[in-house]
């Protein structure tokens, strides 16, 4: 795996054969040639580009911060859905817009397959992008995978309802009952 970009997904280390496509200055999405081989595209080339690459296996698609996940509702009707991925872009630490897309499309919309979180991803995030449906993670290639591994288990308990725990903390916790004085 020395060759091959690493991720988190299911919670394990393991190597990465898919392709982000971003476009370069000039490019348009009606006009970038999307490569074979396992790619994720933006969102608007899939839309500019859906009767072209609607019959390919090896697709995903990505989300930027500022998309609305309903663009996907249709397809994602579908079974099985169009993509293998779809993927939210953090354009920098500080952006939490895509938690909600996240959520969105597990929640609301369905999707059931890999939801891979790309782009200023961080270990301190690690935990809080997998209770709204997150499941694989591109770490910023300047930080060491492995300890951001370890941010998946930073907390050992769930106060709020999310995707990944439906009832809160006093649903959930064993309460005895203590006796009061008259």
């Amino acid at each position: 795996m020395s060759n091959t970009a690493l991720i988190i997904k299911d919670k394990v280390v393991v190597g990465d054969d898919w392709t982000v496509l971003r476009l370069a200055e000039g490019e348009t999405p009606e006009g970038v040639a999307v490569p074979e081989g396992k790619i994720i595209v933006p969102l608007k080339v899939w839309q500019a580009q859906r009767a072209a690459l609607q019959g390919r296996k090896e697709l995903g698609v990505w989300f930027a911060s500022d998309e609305r996940p309903e663009e996907l509702k249709d397809e994602l009707k579908n079974d099985p859905a169009p993509f293998q991925v779809i993927a939210v872009d953090f354009p920098k630490f500080a952006d939490g817009r895509g938690y909600s897309i996240a959520y969105n499309l597990r929640a609301r919309l369905g999707y059931a397959g890999e939801l891979r979180a790309v782009g200023d991803v961080l270990r301190d995030q690690l935990f809080y992008m997998q209770r709204v449906g997150f499941n694989a993670f591109a770490v910023r290639a300047d930080k060491n995978i492995h300890d951001a591994l370890k941010g998946l288990t930073d907390f050992s308990e769930k106060y709020q309802t999310s995707w990944d725990e439906k009832n809160p903390l006093f649903r959930r916790a064993k309460r005895e009952t203590v006796a009061t004085r008259d």
